[in-house]
């Protein structure tokens, strides 16, 4: 009678004397230039009543919508967030009185050219009760650089691992496991902003009386990447 087949001896997690293995780290760090830059901004209107506040506020808003997106495509996208209208009572009041009503709207916008930027910020922060926050620089997430970091772990994990294996008179053999410990983008950070500059003559001719644009420096960012690899190797020489 024929012997039943036997299953395949499983493996040794940590090798044998005659196939040892060799695990190590692979790590990559790249300083790379953003290829974003976000601003928050926020319009703000104060009005004795209601309806004086949320007409300041719509006005306000549509001007700073329109002067966004009179830059084309140096914007890559202008987001709406929250929107407020809140009442402030009158002090030592007996009675619930409202003295005045103030609304706010959070925009974000997001560019891609930096030459815009500059201006764009300042023509912003002149605007009546407007404030800009930012830049926040950063990478998309689909960016070149992820992928340049991850292939540069690897490489770090099979040089490091064949530098073990030679120490010991041995040479890799063949990979046993490649697991992804992390790939991840800095977080975004504002920078200072520097000396004014001229305008770049974005969205239309540049007013006399408005201040110098201001000349940002893009903060470069950090993509980090990590591999763990398991390779087997000939036996050492010892």
């Amino acid at each position: 009678m024929n012997q039943p087949a036997q299953p395949p001896a499983a493996p040794q997690p940590y090798g044998t004397p005659d196939t040892p293995r060799v695990a190590v780290l692979g790590e990559a760090r790249l300083d790379v230039d953003p290829e974003i830059a976000r601003i928050t901004i926020t319009v703000s209107a104060r009005g004795a009543d209601r309806r004086a506040a949320l007409d300041d506020l719509t006005r306000r808003n549509n001007e700073v919508r329109e002067l966004v997106k009179s830059y084309g495509e140096a914007v890559e996208k202008l987001e709406t967030g929250a929107f407020s209208v809140t009442p402030e009572l009158a002090p030592k009041s007996r009675h619930e009185r409202v003295r005045a009503y103030h609304g706010r709207v959070h925009l974000t916008a997001t560019l891609t050219d930096f030459t815009a930027l500059g201006e764009l910020t300042t023509r912003l922060a002149d605007l009546e009760l407007t404030r800009v926050d930012g830049p926040r620089w950063g990478l998309r997430p689909d960016s070149p650089a992820h992928g340049r970091a991850r292939q540069q772990a690897v490489r770090e994990a099979v040089q490091r691992a064949r530098e073990y294996a030679g120490a010991l008179g041995a040479r890799l053999v063949a990979l046993v496991e490649l697991a992804d410990l992390e790939a991840e983008q800095g977080p975004l950070q504002p920078v200072a902003v520097a000396a004014p500059r001229r305008r770049s003559g974005y969205g239309g001719p540049a007013d006399q009386d408005a201040v110098a644009a201001l000349d940002l420096e893009p903060q470069r960012q950090t993509v980090y990447a990590q591999v763990n690899a398991r390779f087997t190797m000939t036996p050492p020489e010892l």
